[in-house]
């Protein structure tokens, strides 16, 4: 049952921190401009809480995700695990722990979450890199292989350009090549999360091979006592 419930967690999870994520783009104060400002420029600039909210369910649904590929033995061990828990709780502690306004300078929390945030965007890419080859050899995670693997290159792609705006580019259109990057790692998310889905319940509504083949077994059994009587 708890297999069963990781997939759900994942998936609405996801779906409502889009939907927060949406409404924090579309109803802000008509004075921010989503091309320059990036979403912590827009959490603390416009006081809704939508996108604090996206990122901590994003967070924890992320979380969830992990541990329903952990339970169904999806091959995750070792650094990308590790990497999917740094994106799961930088998320977390990003959308608790503010940046300020350019106006009020670079104080500690706005330090805290400027760290916090690019560990965040450095980890999820590096962890389904790594997942990729994993996956091309797991008959249960191969149809997701081709797809995480273009979009880890997308989202390699948007990082590179962030990095670039934010040091030699000064910001410039920043805000919109993190929009990118961030929908592309969402949607790595929702593919490895219906991946789990189709997983989690194949199992439960299949039956359970060990089951089976325990059945098997002992009705050869029982027909091999039949022939010696």
């Amino acid at each position: 049952m708890v297999k069963r419930l990781y997939p759900v967690l994942a998936c609405g999870g996801i779906m409502i921190a889009v939907a927060a994520a949406v409404v924090g783009q579309i109803d802000p104060d008509p004075y921010l401009d989503p091309i320059n400002l990036t979403l912590s420029d827009y959490a603390v600039l416009d006081r809704s809480g939508a996108t604090e909210v996206a990122m901590v369910v994003l967070g924890g649904s992320s979380l969830a995700l992990l541990a329903g590929m952990r339970a169904v033995r999806a091959p995750v061990s070792g650094w990308p695990e590790r990497l999917m828990l740094v994106w799961s709780l930088a998320l977390v502690v990003a959308a608790t722990v503010p940046t300020s306004a350019v106006s009020e300078g670079m104080t500690w929390a706005a330090q805290v979450h400027r760290y916090v945030s690019v560990a965040a965007f450095v980890s999820l890419p590096a962890a389904t890199a790594q997942l990729v080859g994993r996956f091309a050899a797991d008959d249960r995670w191969k149809p997701v292989a081709r797809p995480v693997e273009w979009l880890t290159l997308a989202s390699g792609i948007g990082l590179a350009a962030m990095t670039y705006l934010a040091l030699p580019g000064q910001g410039l259109m920043i805000g919109l090549v993190e929009r990118f990057f961030l929908t592309v790692e969402v949607t790595i998310l929702g593919v490895l999360a219906v991946n789990l889905a189709r997983l989690a319940w194949k199992d439960a509504f299949l039956g359970h091979p060990p089951v089976a083949g325990n059945v098997v077994r002992r009705a050869d059994q029982a027909l091999h006592r039949l022939r010696g009587i």
